[in-house]
């Protein structure tokens, strides 16, 4: 039973590969997109933004995300 129990500490850990710094920029980057998008979401809803702002601060960021993303895509990561 006690080796039952104590086998998973037993076995040796295998090393994960270390990330793709580049990835892991881009995966930061592709974040703090999403969060933009959001906060300017909020932002119309708030009255902070006219429509006319928001669309155009909306089309901006999603253009910059896309470009996040297709740079994700060549680098290898997830999206």
């Amino acid at each position: 039973m006690v080796a039952f129990v104590t086998a998973p500490l037993r076995r040796e850990r295998r090393a994960e590969p270390p990330e793709d710094p580049h990835v892991a920029e881009l995966e930061a980057r592709k974040e703090a997109k999403y969060r933009e998008i959001r906060d300017a979401e909020m932002d119309r809803a708030a009255g902070k933004l006219s429509e006319q702002e928001w669309r155009r601060q909306d089309a901006e960021l999603r253009r910059e995300a896309i470009a996040i993303l297709k740079e994700l895509d060549r680098a290898g990561g997830d999206s």
